[in-house]
């Protein structure tokens, strides 16, 4: 499909497979309420705001900030297998954050240290339970997941249980 925007001809093709920003765990992003919280305090932020600015598709209520670290394994060659209701996921890593969430969600406005004091935070309250290992950066927040083909199209309902494997 062709469109004419801006004075500029753009090309649309349609992907069945999404582009996702992981190939390997191409499946929704989980955070936790807490999380988004806790990066909302850092800067003054309403958590609308935090939501906005970091676009996970899953959020865990209930548990501490950060919790979702324990999604993913120590090793980067692993997944680590766990289910939401009746979907079973396979969490891969924590998600590298790209230049969306310096910006305000609204203005588009270039929030100027935003990332360098993120990574700054985010690397003096990692938790126990967060293999430092796997932060080869710490510009990273949620985790990103796969869904086994054999749990396609299957439904989350709000309220539905995390259980570990």
């Amino acid at each position: 499909m062709v469109q004419h925007i801006f004075e500029r001809t753009i090309l649309v093709h349609y992907s069945a497979d999404g582009y996702p920003d992981d190939s390997e765990a191409s499946g929704p992003t989980i955070i936790s309420t807490a999380s988004l919280a806790r990066v909302s305090d850092w800067f003054g932020l309403h958590i609308d705001e935090t939501r906005l600015r970091f676009r996970a598709t899953l959020e865990i209520d209930g548990v501490p900030a950060f919790w979702e670290d324990q999604l993913f394994p120590a090793e980067p060659t692993g997944m680590l297998r766990f289910r939401i209701g009746e979907v079973n996921f396979e969490g891969s890593n924590p998600c590298a954050r790209c230049p969306v969430p310096t910006r305000d969600a609204h203005s588009g406005v270039d929030d100027i240290g935003f990332s360098k004091r993120f990574v700054e935070l985010r690397r003096e309250q990692l938790p126990e339970w967060s293999a430092a290992e796997r932060f080869d950066h710490y510009y990273r927040l949620a985790t990103n997941t796969r869904v086994p083909s054999t749990d396609a199209g299957k439904w989350l309902r709000v309220g539905d249980a995390l259980t570990l494997a």
